[in-house]
């Protein structure tokens, strides 16, 4: 499954989400994890809302988002996305977090976490 980062280095999940202007993206799965890329954000608009929908539109085809922080309307409008929002309220290594993710994988994964890894199944080098 895809999985974005909020991070200015790629290393660590660093930023709030609506001030992210690019997100680090992962595909992990229970045996494997590899970085895929890094999206831009782009152009924003003026307003919190479009803030917000450019930020869900970059992150299309990720089942989760681990940021530090993220507001109460920007998480309903990913969860609208069926992009599931996890915050760390602190600065967390991307490595440690798909480590920790990897290792639910390979367990007893809660439903929300099966469902997410059954988005775009069959699109990604994990679900052959």
């Amino acid at each position: 499954m895809k999985v974005a980062f909020t991070s200015s280095t790629g290393e660590i999940i660093d930023q709030h989400f609506g001030m992210a202007d690019e997100f680090c993206i992962w595909e992990v799965g229970p045996e494997e994890a590899r970085f895929l890329e890094t999206l831009q954000v782009g152009k924003t608009g003026e307003d919190e809302e479009d803030r917000i929908a450019s930020r869900v539109a970059v992150l299309a085809g990720c089942s989760i988002v681990y940021t530090m922080q993220i507001g109460g309307p920007a998480a309903a409008k990913v969860v609208a996305h069926k992009i599931h929002p996890m915050k760390t309220g602190t600065e967390v290594s991307v490595s440690e977090i798909v480590g920790k993710l990897q290792e639910v994988l390979r367990g007893n994964p809660p439903p929300w976490l099966r469902k997410a890894m059954n988005k775009g199944k069959g699109t990604s080098f994990l679900d052959e």
